[in-house]
């Protein structure tokens, strides 16, 4: 089983969750020393540093999983970042690089992972989007197309793909505790703009990585936080 963005937030709770249950995992992402301090709580894992920007590391993951355990099984798309701000005063070179890693790179994932399920008769592709795909909130178009675009690419891919046994699912997080408000790109979002200034309810990583792993269990076409 391979999980990009495997470092911290959650790809990391996620990794948790499933080795508790007998996963064997490869774990990517930029940061090698988080990779490696995560590797040594969970027995028989294997990391990759890998840049999803890039083709090449993305081929290395793979190929890093089908060396280790002779096949993909399941295949995680975790990794993400996100763009903030106005439409109107979006960064273009900003956005194609979140769309490229948003995009792209699981795309890619999926493209090469793909001929090794159907080879094996089989497997599951788990991407993960957000809500904000299912709405139109200020601030948070840009990436919010993004998550619009990995939904199309993954339930198209689960129709052309049922007849090969290849299960395609979507979750959708809603906030959660991790930095990934902090790494994003643009403007924080100021939510006392939201109607009565509420701020939305929180939930923790480690929540959400035990829906995914409910989604792993049903396969079903999608599932929200």
């Amino acid at each position: 089983m391979i999980i990009t963005g495997a470092s911290e937030g959650i790809g990391r709770a996620l990794a948790e969750a499933l080795s508790a249950r007998g996963a064997k995992l490869v774990l990517a992402a930029r940061s090698e020393d988080k990779l490696q301090a995560l590797a040594k709580k969970l027995p028989g894992s294997v990391t990759v540093k890998a840049d999803m920007h890039q083709e090449a590391d993305i081929k290395r993951v793979v190929d890093a999983a089908v060396q280790k355990f002779g096949r993909v099984d399941v295949l995680v798309n975790n990794a993400g970042r996100g763009l903030m701000g106005p439409l109107e005063t979006v960064d273009l070179d900003a956005y194609k690089q979140i769309v490229d890693l948003n995009v792209y790179a699981p795309l890619r994932a999926m493209q090469l992972v793909i001929p090794l399920m159907r080879k094996e008769g089989g497997g599951l592709i788990v991407n993960i989007s957000s809500m904000v795909s299912k709405n139109a909130y200020p601030t948070l178009g840009a990436y919010a197309s993004t998550k619009y675009a990995l939904n199309a690419l993954s339930f198209t891919a689960r129709a052309e793909l049922a007849k090969d046994h290849i299960a395609v699912s979507v979750f959708h997080p809603k906030m959660t505790a991790t930095r990934f408000g902090e790494n994003a790109a643009g403007t924080p979002v100021d939510f006392s703009s939201r109607p009565g200034g509420a701020i939305p309810q929180v939930d923790t990583a480690e929540q959400v990585a035990e829906k995914i792993v409910e989604l792993i269990g049903t396969e079903a076409a999608e599932a929200n936080m």
